[in-house]
């Protein structure tokens, strides 16, 4: 299991606390009162009214709340810039791995946050971790292009490469090989840590995505002009491209497979995300919760609701995909139809299944970590502690905890708590 498996949790019932100001015991406090208001603006409206001076307390007492909440059991604070992620060794589900834009990277035990080792030499903001399937290995790779990969049992490094700007790494599902996406396009593969090469040559723009398929022998990799291709890893050709009408109309942002590697599930800034057959190459599905935003032409792409975030439920005939304007919209495999749309309070960034459950956990631009029942599309419960975005996440394999990394320089340990554990 990789960082891109996926899996989730459920409920515990959450309870929404309302605070209330009388008014007249505060205006009976005039210190306290201007405590209480230091920093509001109380200038009036146009009106002539101050009913702007109760909405911005009001305001600023909900975030004051939201901020002091800390759900979390842990927090790791040794990076000293925003986390940009975060990987779970599939192993034993004991150890973590986080990197930041302060050039670091650290693999650290979760029951603690003990710090096993620091991986030393990048120059860059690393902006991807992983453990291999087996979690005898971590990659830790920076945006300049230079890849690391460590030992986890000696804590030493055994491989390193340069290459280009890097947007994405991924281990094989069960060899130690290591495959890259860059920004010219082309697929680098490598055996660690002989460091044999093969090069999947690009089509010239961006490589923004990439996945190798549960059989091993394939993998699919999504392009800045939309188009998806499979390949063949052990001849080296694309067995398919998936282009025009059938492409998408912006760069591609994520895919994800189902459990056999029959399906693709792609996601674009297009907002759409597209159904693939892997052995034919067919598209089989189009999804989008605004059809007007979907069509809209490439020079209006910022204008679109990005899709963020994709994937397959284990033990359901059901889809997710999270969208940048905070929907998160769960669709019947089967008859391709929208069965929930669950509203965040501000843009997703990514989503996970539980591997048993038909639950799917987001994280999100506001912070919070949210369980949601994909057969009710209620939410199940909700987590927070972060002062600022969640860029990242990952789920144990139990679904018992979340290792979440943030903007505000951290990354946290949540124990996720349901009603039938």
């Amino acid at each position: 299991m990789d960082n891109s498996d996926e899996n989730s949790v459920q409920f515990h019932g959450d309870e929404e606390i309302i605070e209330v100001i009388d008014l007249n015991e505060t205006e009976q406090n005039p210190d306290d009162l201007a405590d209480e208001f230091e920093d509001v603006d109380v200038g009036e409206t146009e009106d002539g009214d101050n009913e702007q001076e109760d909405w911005d307390t009001d305001d600023e007492m909900e975030q004051e709340q939201e901020k002091e909440q800390d759900d979390s059991e842990l927090t790791f604070s040794k990076h000293t810039g925003s986390v940009f992620c975060v990987s779970l060794d599939p192993a034993t589900n004991s150890l973590a791995v986080t990197g930041g834009e302060d050039d670091k990277a650290y693999v650290w035990r979760v029951s603690d946050r003990e710090v096993l080792f620091e991986c030393t030499g990048h120059k860059d903001s690393v902006t991807s971790v992983l453990f291999s399937h087996d979690s005898s290995l971590v990659a830790t790779g920076d945006m300049s292009g230079l890849i690391k990969v460590w030992k986890v049992e000696t804590k030493q490094e055994v491989w390193s490469f340069e290459v280009g700007d890097l947007e994405w790494m991924e281990w094989h599902p069960c060899a130690p090989v290591l495959l890259a996406g860059m920004a010219d396009g082309n697929v680098w593969m490598w055996k660690i840590p002989g460091g044999d090469c093969k090069t999947l040559q690009g089509p010239g723009c961006q490589s923004t995505s990439g996945k190798v398929l549960p059989d091993g022998k394939r993998a699919v990799v999504g392009y800045e002009d939309g188009n998806v291709r499979l390949w063949d890893l052990k001849q080296g050709n694309a067995t398919h491209v998936i282009k025009g009408h059938d492409g998408h109309q912006g760069a591609l942002t994520c895919l994800a497979c189902n459990k056999d590697g029959s399906l693709v599930l792609t996601g674009s800034v297009d907002g759409r995300a597209k159904l693939i057959n892997t052995a034919t190459g067919k598209v089989l599905g189009v999804f989008s919760v605004d059809e007007g935003k979907a069509k809209a032409s490439q020079e209006d792409a910022e204008e679109t609701n990005s899709v963020e975030s994709v994937g397959f439920c284990n033990v359901l005939p059901l889809i997710a995909v999270a969208y940048l304007h905070g929907t998160l919209a769960i669709y019947d495999l089967s008859s391709q139809v929208l069965r929930h749309k669950c509203q965040h309070q501000a843009g997703i960034v990514k989503l996970q299944w539980e591997e048993s459950s038909s639950v799917v956990s987001t994280c999100s631009l506001d912070g919070a970590v949210r369980l949601w029942d994909a057969r009710s599309g209620t939410m199940v419960s909700e987590y927070r502690g972060h002062q600022a975005e969640i860029l990242d996440f990952t789920l144990n394999r139990e679904a018992s905890m979340a290792v979440t990394a943030s903007g505000d320089h951290q990354a946290k340990v949540f124990c996720l708590q349901r009603p039938d554990r």
